[in-house]
């Protein structure tokens, strides 16, 4: 059976981009998808260009609470594919902001720590793209910790979503398990594979890849 109708479709996205080299040596892993945040609290800001990727690899700017017109440059200036939300980003906002940039990818990040009320995603439903859950704690991502993903097994929605919140090396079993049932589209990793805020560690990102590939291939 395919991945896609299996329910695990075997995505990985990478997040937390900040260093020119470090951004090359990633993409040379083929990530489906790389991440950049935008958001200046934060120890993963990226002030500087986005490099031309290969077209396989889409690039997410990751905000919190930006404004519409902030990010609509960061768009256009990094040619990004996609946006993804993760503050209190509002249903109107996100309406709003799909109208404005229609033919990019919309991700709106929850955050789950020991329960979660799923009907709060219903008003989002027809307007993003993807969800994204993640860890809920002080920062608004790169926490390094995950939550119970028992908690998804409650998932009443056929949308796909993005898998995020503390990943490691650590949780390639648990991967493994996951009800292929739930319509996940991608893995997301970040702080576990960290030599520091940013910097990615090659050869960690590099075994961990070919793990989770390996995955895929058996489902």
């Amino acid at each position: 059976m395919k991945n896609e109708e299996k329910g695990l479709r075997g995505r990985l996205k990478i997040c937390g981009m900040k260093y020119q080299d470090n951004i090359k040596a990633v993409a040379a892993l083929q990530p489906d998808y790389l991440g950049f945040i935008f958001y200046e609290k934060s120890t993963r800001f990226n002030n500087g260009i986005v490099p031309e990727l290969p077209k396989s690899i889409q690039k997410i700017g990751v905000f919190v609470d930006a404004t519409i017109k902030f990010i609509a440059e960061k768009v256009q200036k990094h040619q990004l594919n996609g946006v993804q939300l993760h503050g209190s980003e509002s249903v109107d906002y996100c309406k709003e902001l799909k109208e404005q940039l229609p033919k990019y990818l919309i991700i709106k990040v929850f955050s789950i720590k020991d329960e979660f009320d799923f009907s709060i995603l219903d008003p989002y439903e027809n307007i993003v793209d993807f969800y994204l859950f993640d860890t809920k704690g002080k920062l608004p991502g790169g926490n390094g910790y995950a939550f119970n993903w028992e908690i998804l097994k409650d998932y009443p929605s056929k949308k796909p979503f993005f898998l995020s919140g503390g990943i490691g090396p650590e949780h390639i079993e648990k991967i493994k398990n996951i009800d292929p049932k739930l319509p996940i589209h991608a893995i997301d990793v970040n702080s576990k594979f960290e030599l520091e805020p940013g910097l990615k560690n090659i050869e960690l990102l590099n075994e961990f890849v070919m793990e989770y590939r390996g995955i895929r291939g058996k489902r």
